[in-house]
């Protein structure tokens, strides 16, 4: 990645992708930046480029940021419904982007979901095509769209369905080709290690990233 001095705020640091995001910016020497992480729970790293925020009350005060990250996600069953989906996956989502657009913040990441539309017929992808447009309209100088497929990856929580699918997943991936390319399942790491690596990107405009963009990055 570079050397950076680069000021994140990074949400979902506890989560399969962004705890990977976290690990792979700490690891490189060259960053030299800040990150501050908004969190339920306190986080198993110590570094002196880590600051921990409580999620509840957001009061804490904050430093000066250049750019945003969401790797912020949950299920609807973990959610218990789908107001409180739409609490974590959107609503949440767009109050820590603000709050980092208030603090200076210009550029933005979020890793949403392939197939994400407001007008999607799917619940799931239309609260993450809503998620996009809505970063997109806070003015961000950059806004970075990550759309991955099914994720591989050991999650912290549990989630059989998902494993089963995990199972199966990367037999189907020589099959999806051509503008199915797009929903092959990726590891969770190749899509974290992207995220990282766009942190240093600068030039402004909106840019979507599915499968053959995450891979060609790491």
């Amino acid at each position: 990645m570079g050397v950076s001095d680069t000021r994140i705020l990074l949400a979902g640091a506890s989560g399969l992708v962004g705890s990977q995001v976290l690990k792979a910016l700490l690891a490189d020497p060259g960053f030299t930046g800040k990150i501050v992480a908004p969190v339920r729970r306190p986080l198993p790293v110590i570094d002196p480029r880590l600051a921990t925020l409580p999620l509840s009350p957001l009061n804490e005060p904050v430093p000066a940021l250049d750019v945003f990250v969401s790797c912020l996600g949950t299920t609807l069953k973990t959610a218990g419904s789908r107001e409180g989906f739409i609490a974590v996956d959107r609503d949440l989502v767009l109050q820590l982007a603000q709050l980092a657009r208030r603090h200076g913040a210009r550029r933005a990441i979020v890793v949403t979901s392939v197939g994400a539309s407001r007008q999607s017929g799917n619940f799931y992808l239309r609260i993450k095509g809503e998620v996009e447009d809505a970063l997109e309209a806070m003015g961000f100088d950059r806004l970075d769209i990550v759309r991955p497929g099914l994720l591989l990856g050991a999650r912290p929580d549990r989630r059989p369905a998902e494993a089963l699918a995990q199972r199966f997943a990367p037999f189907f991936n020589p099959l999806l080709i051509g503008r199915l390319g797009a929903y092959r399942s990726i590891e969770s790491s190749q899509v974290a290690h992207a995220v990282a690596r766009l942190t240093s990107e600068t030039a402004a405009g909106r840019f979507v990233h599915c499968y053959s963009e995450l891979v060609a990055q790491v």
